[in-house]
């Protein structure tokens, strides 16, 4: 399993970023997929997943404002986020499980004036 990010950077509050995993070595198109985010000095937190059909799951707090898409003809996951908040700065990472034991090195997301 290989998991590539990409498509972090910095961002002003309210703005917006879309996050790319390129993901090879296994089926792609038959796995649930998640984004996850660490914060600095705190957990690995679950963002959002997308299950092989499209069907779509966000955490509570970030409904509305991130959104997550497959294109399984590319092996690849996006993470489209907008109306960013300084609390959204955090590494973001892609993974084949919901607890993250298995993504890949993540991409950095600062959200700063």
């Amino acid at each position: 399993v290989q998991l590539v990010e990409s498509g972090g950077g910095l961002v002003q509050p309210g703005g917006s970023l879309r996050l790319s995993c390129a993901a090879s070595g296994f089926p792609f198109s038959r796995y649930l997929m998640h984004w996850l985010r660490q914060a600095p000095g705190k957990g690995l937190e679950w963002v959002s997943q997308i299950d092989p059909s499209g069907s779509t799951y966000y955490a509570d707090s970030l409904k509305g404002r991130f959104t997550i898409s497959r294109d399984n003809a590319k092996n690849t996951l996006y993470l489209q986020m907008n109306s960013l908040k300084t609390e959204d700065t955090a590494v973001y990472y892609c993974a084949t499980d919901g607890s993250g034991h298995e993504r890949g090195q993540g991409t950095q997301v600062t959200v700063s004036s």
